[in-house]
């Protein structure tokens, strides 16, 4: 094997390794709520939330702001809608 071959394959294994943490880690989210749960956007604070927070945003922990509307949160299945903030009641569709 040359270096090159080499060098390429290093990369695809540091790349393929950091596939599998990131994923482990996605799917950690939310693990506390026992039973069943489900998405809710705009509750969580700034870097705080477990995925989806729109443009120029990787997933979780990367809202930019406290109860931004296009982030969400895992919580318990059923209770989403009731959770109160300061900008009104959790969603279940990202605004």
């Amino acid at each position: 094997m040359n270096s090159k071959s080499l060098a390429v394959t290093l990369a695809a294994l540091v790349s393929g390794a950091a596939l599998v943490s990131g994923a482990a880690i996605a799917q950690d989210k939310g693990a506390s709520i026992k039973g069943e749960k489900e998405r809710c956007y705009g509750i969580s604070l700034a870097g705080k939330n477990d995925c989806a927070a729109g443009p120029g945003t990787t997933c979780a922990g990367t809202s930019k702001t406290d109860y931004q509307a296009n982030a969400w949160k895992y919580v318990a299945k059923g209770t989403c809608t009731a959770i109160k903030t300061p900008k009104g009641t959790g969603s279940l569709k990202a605004s």
